[in-house]
């Protein structure tokens, strides 16, 4: 528990630095360069996420059971899946209408990405887990909002039909191969339960 607990301490403190200490940020870049703070910033996030990935791998199966989730509740986060894997690719895709509209389509990914195995899973490992990154996504979104607002940069329009197309389309692609094989290859877990 403690390699995991210190893998996503790190992995996600690592990601909160412009939320909770801009300021900081902002000191660090000027005095190390931006290739050193990426560099040191890069490493630490690697080894946190190492480290999380490594230290829940061993405590998942023996996680206490703290509630069972109903059966339908798998299909509900399958459909929710859907929807985190299409924002997640407008996160990376440039000039696409969901991005213009949402502003920060990666981080709202991990919110519901994160809500979706809250509801599917009831271990005590999971609710640590997903729960941590729900948080983490609630208050990283906020404070991203507020940036744009401060910047002026939000509600921008872009005319982005073809590049909104294929976000939609490559989501779609990536979910069904999670759906249908590749989230037990990955993870050893059916998403559906089959």
């Amino acid at each position: 528990m403690e390699l995991f607990i210190t893998g996503l301490v790190l992995f996600l403190g690592c990601h909160s630095v412009r939320v909770f200490a801009a300021d900081w940020r902002s000191r660090k870049l000027e005095q190390w360069g931006e290739k050193m703070f990426k560099g040191i910033y890069s490493l630490a996030s690697l080894v946190g996420f190492v480290l999380l990935v490594y230290g829940f791998s061993k405590i998942r199966w023996d996680s206490p059971q703290l509630w069972s989730p109903p059966v339908a509740m798998r299909h509900f986060a399958a459909l929710l899946m859907l929807v985190s894997m299409v924002l997640l690719v407008a996160g990376q895709v440039p000039h696409n209408a969901i991005k213009a509209k949402l502003g920060h389509p990666m981080v709202l990914a991990v919110k519901v990405w994160a809500l979706a195995h809250l509801l599917a899973n009831g271990k005590q490992a999971d609710l640590i887990l997903f729960g941590a990154f729900l948080l983490w996504s609630v208050l990283n979104f906020r404070a991203a909002r507020q940036r744009d607002r401060l910047a002026a940069q939000s509600g921008a329009p872009i005319e982005a039909t073809p590049n909104t197309l294929r976000v939609v389309l490559i989501g779609i692609a990536a979910w069904a191969v999670l759906l249908f094989g590749g989230h037990t290859w990955l993870f050893a877990v059916s998403p559906l339960g089959w």
